[in-house]
């Protein structure tokens, strides 16, 4: 497979600029592999299609509100930063992207609030965009990542041209968050209500949850036609002894197991034993999944509508059949679905 196989136009309008009024209302397309049946659901009918003893794996990551607007010192240029992750707690040293980086060189300052209450160094320069900050703060390491939080706002994509709402920080987030760490939200998560969830657990469907800080780098369209070539970002993850319990009950029942987003499958693809089994990790996965791909452990996947030459419709490709996917995401256009973070959902069976 190449590049060009994942190219196809996307009309900007179809891009959501804003989330379903309720969670798991956003539309379902649900795709039958074995029969290449296409159906045209809302979510919260996702219900239907599982039983008792099925398992849905759910990415537990946080998001964290990252992106920051500080000024320069002197010129009182204001500079986006972009938190990524913080490289060390006790010097408080973070890995940040900066916009626009041609000003901001080695150890020019940035003041952050009203108050300049928070100050942070430039002592190292590591791409084009990144910077390594120190920032200096009067007060304990509980009281400067308060101020973080305090000062941060939510990275919405930069597709999306609209300000942050407060609406944004509730939205932008699964309901089973937990583990702060991502820069960006697991989206096919943000459909699931508290409401569906409880119906699910009703009805016999057991949760594992695994935890995948999602970085920028999910954004990063491929820019080589070789798709061998392409170096994913390394993101941090951690599965639990208990969730691969649940996991491989599922699997020796013969039960099936959902991976709710591209993140939770790239975590548990990326610890599977060669009996094919769930395995406990903690550390750091670069998997990148692209066609041709034997998956290992889910029978199924929820998952949003991707963007052209990405690599989440590349994993898609793999998982669903090329040209069945090819079929969905044009059906998906024809009918008007929304694409992309805050877009609509499709489960693939």
């Amino acid at each position: 497979m190449k590049l060009s196989h994942f190219q196809f136009n996307l009309p900007e309008e179809l891009l959501a600029e804003f989330p379903a009024e309720n969670r798991d209302e956003s539309r379902l397309m649900v795709i039958h592999r074995k029969t290449g049946l296409i159906e045209h659901k809302l979510f919260k009918d996702v219900l239907e299609y599982f039983n008792e003893g099925d398992v849905m794996v759910l990415n537990n990551t946080k998001v964290f509100p990252a992106r920051l607007y500080g000024n320069k010192e002197k010129t009182g240029a204001r500079i986006e930063v972009f938190l990524l992750r913080e490289l060390n707690a006790e010097q408080r040293l973070w890995d940040v992207l900066v916009d626009p980086a041609r000003k901001i060189r080695i150890g020019n300052k940035l003041y952050f609030g009203d108050d300049d209450s928070l100050v942070a160094e430039v002592i190292d320069n590591t791409t084009s965009r990144g910077r390594t900050l120190r920032f200096l703060y009067d007060g304990s390491y509980e009281e400067f990542r308060i101020k973080l939080t305090e000062l941060g706002e939510t990275p919405i994509p930069k597709y999306i041209n609209r300000e942050v709402t407060p609406e944004d920080a509730e939205r932008y987030q699964t309901i089973y968050a937990k583990e702060e760490g991502a820069v960006a939200a697991p989206t096919a998560g943000l459909h699931f209500s508290k409401h569906l969830l409880k119906r699910l657990e009703i009805k016999g469907v057991d949760f594992a949850e695994v935890t995948l800080h999602v970085g920028l780098g999910t954004f990063n369209p491929v820019e080589v036609e070789d798709l061998s070539k392409h170096k994913m970002d390394s993101e941090e993850m951690i599965i639990t002894q208990e969730a691969c319990d649940i996991v491989n009950k599922a699997k020796v029942k013969k039960n099936k197991v959902c991976c709710v987003g591209t993140t939770s499958m790239r975590a548990m693809e990326s610890s599977v034993s060669s009996q094919r089994t769930l395995n406990p990790y903690t550390g750091w996965t670069n998997k990148f999944i692209y066609p041709p791909y034997d998956f290992s452990i889910a029978d199924a996947m929820i998952t949003n509508f991707h963007t052209p030459k990405s690599t989440l419709l590349m994993m898609i490709s793999a998982f669903c059949g090329h040209d069945l996917m090819k079929k969905a995401y044009a059906e998906a256009i024809e009918q008007k679905y929304k694409f992309y973070s805050y877009g609509d959902a499709m489960l693939i069976l």
